[in-house]
């Protein structure tokens, strides 16, 4: 096992309850990640997998620091980075980088595809040659150098996810969080996203945290999943481990609904007229 990127200890995070919100006052805190233990190795794909509400995108955003753990501890590159000031955490931006589900809704309409790779390489002190490198940066993804004069309605949906992509690596991050980043896209367009991202994983060293509700995406692209179900970690092992000897209930449950296609075993037969 490689060393690890990240190790994350007694990991909990709390959150606003808005649905119990009194009239007058702040909303009581819910726990949403109950003490979640695990590292990801350097240059791994990690899949993070479990049903709708589980704390799979809640603990994405606190490895990337959008949120803040109320108690354990997240460790980056063997450095405590759990409760850094933004201050202290801007130096680590550009190292923890993350591709939105939504492409329209993340790309800015009112920005050029130029401008919308220029902004983080600006931000990061990285504003010279940026024509240049923002081309570096289409091509990376299969892009033309020409897409840079266009906006985000003129794309297709893989041309907006390529863009996010190519956003989230124009700064060569160390670690990338990819939050259900083909959900909304056809199934021969995800192959290809999917396809792009395990080559530039693979290339660039990228440790990544691919988070999904389809098993059979993770199996895929990932070395190593872990299943959360209600805030916890119900089981993390190997992508063919899992796959072939689940040790949890809940694990086998979740791959017992991977729809599998119904094959008629009287396709290739000639049609009878009726």
């Amino acid at each position: 096992m490689a060393e690890p990127l990240f190790s994350v200890r007694g990991l909990k995070v709390a959150l606003p309850d808005m649905t119990r919100k009194p009239l007058i006052g702040r909303a009581p805190l819910a726990e949403i990640l109950k003490g979640l233990d695990f590292d990801l190795p350097k240059g791994s794909v990690t899949g993070i997998v479990g049903e709708s509400g589980s704390g799979k995108s809640t603990l994405g955003r606190a490895l990337v620091r959008l949120l803040e753990p109320s108690a354990g501890a997240i460790s980056f590159e063997g450095r405590d980075i759990s409760h850094l000031s933004e201050a202290e955490l801007r130096p680590l931006r550009r190292d923890l980088q993350m591709i939105f589900q939504d492409p329209m809704s993340s790309l800015n309409p009112r920005h050029t595809i130029f401008n919308i790779i220029a902004a983080p390489l600006r931000q990061n002190g990285l504003g010279d040659r940026l024509k240049e490198r923002v081309a570096e940066a289409l091509l990376r993804v299969g892009l033309p150098q020409g897409f840079a004069s266009r906006y985000r309605h003129e794309l297709s949906g893989g041309q907006r996810q390529r863009v996010g992509i190519a956003r989230a690596l124009a700064l060569s991050p160390k670690f990338v969080l990819a939050d259900e980043i083909v959900s909304g896209l056809d199934v021969s367009t995800q192959a290809q996203i999917l396809t792009l991202l395990e080559k530039l994983a693979a290339k660039m060293g990228l440790t990544v945290a691919f988070i999904s509700h389809d098993l059979s995406v993770i199996r895929r692209l990932c070395q190593q999943v872990i299943v959360m179900r209600e805030g916890r970690i119900v089981e993390a092992s190997a992508t063919d481990a899992l796959f072939d000897n689940p040790k949890e209930a809940y694990t086998r449950d979740l791959l017992a609904a991977i729809p599998l296609p119904e094959i008629d075993p009287d396709w290739l037969l000639p049609k009878v007229p009726a």
